[in-house]
């Protein structure tokens, strides 16, 4: 009986480590193709975004992840600098997303101090945002949210729709 309720639960896609988001949950895709994210909410997409991605292809992971942790005025352990801080580059948000295995503070969405690399190619990994658009986004989203990272021709429409964000 336990063996069936566990296949189950976990095979549910109501289970919150499912594959896909359930229509008109919160979602969040990245596409590296043009480094673009996209929030949708309430079956649509909501809003889009530039960003900024990874140096490499491989440096910004791709797949299906959940978001697991969410910061204010985040402090950057690499190089001791305090949340707040005008050198600080994770900028004013912080959301964290369990990419190859993490815990949610290594890979992230974040705010940054030098806005002019929104739309580059540039990180070691994490996706940049303008800080009022890390803003408005972390507002929006709950930890849990899932956040599909691809490099895709594909419209967000149509991403929405295969991963099941959009009826």
């Amino acid at each position: 009986m336990r063996i069936l309720l566990a296949i189950i639960l976990f095979a549910s896609p109501i289970w919150p480590l499912g594959r896909n988001p359930l229509p008109g949950d919160p979602f969040i895709i990245v596409n590296k193709e043009n480094n673009q994210l996209a929030y949708m909410d309430d079956g649509k997409i909501q809003r889009t975004f530039p960003v900024g991605t990874g140096k490499t292809t491989t440096l910004t992971p791709e797949g299906l992840f959940n978001v697991t942790v969410k910061a204010k005025n985040p402090y950057y352990r690499k190089k001791n600098i305090p949340g707040g801080d005008p050198r600080n580059p994770l900028g004013s948000r912080w959301i964290g997303f369990d990419a190859l295995g993490t815990d949610g503070r290594i890979y992230g969405i974040h705010g940054t101090n030098q806005p002019s690399s929104i739309g580059k190619y540039i990180s070691n990994g994490c996706i940049r945002m303008h800080n009022k658009h890390v803003e408005y986004l972390f507002d929006q989203v709950p930890v849990g949210t899932k956040v599909l990272v691809v490099k895709s021709n594909k419209s967000f429409y149509q991403l929405g729709k295969d991963h099941g964000a959009i009826k």
